[in-house]
């Protein structure tokens, strides 16, 4: 069983900024309470086939993630997947950008999780976790962008 949660934001920053700020994956901690610590592999700016390893702690355990950029379109779509094994997982999710009026930007984040092994039986727990916080968790991407983003 797999299944997508969403969530749609309008940020108080122009698309190119907010682009920069989410294609950083080591920026995740500043929205997702989850993500104890991240690292880009190689440290170089973010290109498809760029790696995030990160630690998160879910349901109280802790365990290693580890994503691959599999799409990159300045400034209007980041792509992953996630390439650990564990037993629910992201096979695939993104941010997809669109450029307002007045320097801000709808940024759109999905992720379609699917569980393994025993992880079948978790996903939906998972989805119904993630579907109850999508719009919180889209409240705080904006909120950590615009913090971390100056304006112009």
């Amino acid at each position: 069983m797999s299944g997508q949660f969403e969530a749609t934001v309008e940020v108080d920053r122009p698309v190119e900024a907010v682009f920069e700020y989410l294609a950083d994956g080591r920026n995740d901690p500043q929205f997702s309470p989850r993500v104890l610590g991240i690292e880009r592999v190689p440290d170089a700016p973010t290109t498809v086939g760029t790696v995030f390893r990160s630690t998160v702690k879910d349901a109280g355990m802790k365990t290693s993630r580890e994503f691959r950029i599999t799409d990159l379109e300045a400034p209007v779509r980041i792509r992953w997947a996630e390439a650990s094994k564990n037993t629910v997982t992201v096979r695939e999710g993104g941010y997809d950008l669109e450029s307002l009026v007045e320097g801000r930007t709808r940024v759109r984040i999905y992720n379609v999780l699917e569980g393994h092994g025993v992880g079948k039986l978790l996903v939906g727990l998972a989805l119904a976790a993630a579907r109850k916080d999508a719009d919180a968790f889209g409240g705080r991407i904006k909120a950590a962008a615009e913090g971390a983003i100056v304006q112009r």
